[in-house]
């Protein structure tokens, strides 16, 4: 389920009505490249400890089988 924090409507809406459509671009191209390069940093970082993954998922794993863990609600954070 997706949904938008009240701050991000907000941000877009004054996007919206305060700038042209090229500016409205420019903006969405650099958050895209914004969130394109976070993706490719953890991908490499990922890439560099693939074994130090491997035990951080089997740890996690551990814990949710034994009953160590909780749902997260995003709609509580």
């Amino acid at each position: 389920m997706a949904f938008m924090t009240e701050l991000l409507k907000k941000a877009v809406k004054r996007i919206s009505d305060e700038l042209s459509g090229r500016e409205q671009d420019q903006i969405a191209e650099y958050l895209l490249r914004l969130i394109d390069e976070d993706d490719a940093q953890w991908d490499a970082a990922f890439a560099k400890s693939p074994e130090k993954l491997r035990r951080l998922a089997d740890k996690a794993l551990k814990a949710h089988r034994s009953g160590r863990t909780t749902v997260l609600d995003v709609e509580k954070l």
